[in-house]
Order: C-alpha cells, then sequence, then structure tokens
C-alpha cells in the first residue's frame, strides 16, 4: 500500500520513531530506532503495512534492501514480523542472505527467536530465492573495510542509544574500551555493550 513516507523524525524510542508528514504523526516500527534521528532534515522510510484481524503495523526501513528481506523472511513459517524485525536489527542483510545460501545454520541460530528448526526452515524456504535482492552475495574485502571506516561513527550512535535507554556514563565508560577493540555496526555495538553491562550486574 506504501512504498515509503518522506517526513522529519520528530520521536525516536527503543521500539519505534515517530514521522511527521502533512501533519501527520506516522508511528512506525523499525529494526533499529536509533539508525534514525531527529533532524530538521526530510528523511525517507521505506515502508511495510502489515495487516492482522487485530492489529495493523505500520512497518519502516532505513534502506529497501532492508525491508525487501523482511518480506521475505515473514514468508517462512514459525518467523513473524517482530522475529523478522529482530533479525534486521541483529544483522545486516547482505550477511544474512549469505548465510542463508551457504545452509549455515551456525549463523543463523545466532538472532534472537531463532533456533535450529527455525533455521533451516529458512533455508529450505529462501536459499535461492534472495538474489534478486544484493547483485553480488559475498561482500569483497574492499567494502569490509569501507564498513570499517563507516563505522567508526556507528560506537558514537550505539553510546547515544544506549544513554537513551537509561544507561548512565559512568557504565558506558567502563565497556567502551572493550568495544573500541570490536568492528561492527550501530546494532553490534549495543548487542555487545548489552552483554557486557549484563555481566557487571
Amino acid at each position: 500500500m506504501y512504498d515509503y513516507i518522506k517526513g522529519l523524525v520528530t520521536r525516536v524510542t527503543p521500539e519505534y520513531i515517530t514521522l511527521e508528514q502533512g501533519g501527520v504523526g506516522w508511528q512506525i516500527l523499525t529494526p533499529n530506532p536509533y539508525a534514525f534521528h531527529k533532524t530538521e532534515e526530510v528523511q525517507q522510510v521505506f515502508t511495510y503495512l502489515h495487516v492482522r484481524d487485530d492489529a495493523q503495523m505500520l512497518l519502516g526501513f532505513k534502506t529497501l534492501e532492508q525491508r525487501e528481506l523482511f518480506k521475505k523472511l515473514i514468508t517462512v513459517s514459525g518467523i513473524g514480523p517482530k522475529g523478522a524485525l529482530a533479525i534486521l536489527a541483529n544483522g545486516i542483510p547482505a550477511q544474512v542472505v549469505s548465510a542463508i545460501e551457504r545452509e549455515d545454520e551456525g549463523f543463523l541460530v545466532q538472532f534472537p527467536g531463532v533456533g535450529k528448526k527455525t533455521a533451516r526452515q529458512m533455508i529450505l524456504d529462501l536459499k535461492g530465492k534472495l538474489h534478486d535482492l544484493f547483485s553480488e552475495i559475498e561482500m569483497p574485502d574492499e567494502e569490509v573495510t569501507l564498513l570499517t571506516l563507516v563505522e567508526n561513527d556507528a560506537l558514537d550512535e550505539a553510546i547515544l542509544a544506549l544513554q537513551a535507554l537509561g544507561y548512565s556514563q559512568r557504565e558506558l565508560n567502563k565497556v567502551k574500551p572493550k568495544l573500541e577493540k570490536e568492528e561492527h555496526d550501530t546494532e553490534g555495538y549495543m548487542k555487545l555493550a548489552l552483554r557486557l553491562l549484563l555481566k557487571q550486574k
């Protein structure tokens, strides 16, 4: 129904963003709300309207690849919209597609809510059907180098997101040195930081 919406991000929460367009504030569930920022610049969000008997959910994605992979994931038995969002929140689309094509169950079961049965179902249902999402399934070394450069800012974004979740600067300073030794996107840093923070309690 909706391909994308352009507007101003007026609110960012741990579960959703509010995108104001034409005087209407759209509540949009996203894999990682903190990938978006409250600015005065118009932002484009690729959308998907999920309709159930008891509810309607408007889901939004930073990239077209994310949305198209989401649409493929929810066709798999055992994976609903929230499960697909969790996979996208913790994984780069190209890596997920690569794992499916390589039948790498060990990689897939790392995602929240994905056990061996679901991982096998993902491979059975989607292998060979995802090539249209990416021109190259395997990420070349050059892209990994570029990704590393971009992700220098990802750690700062993750720290800001964790502060928004209520963690103090003192708590974050304790785990930041360990985070700086790793190379992740924003979601990866958040996932690692949360594990480290939980160990301290």
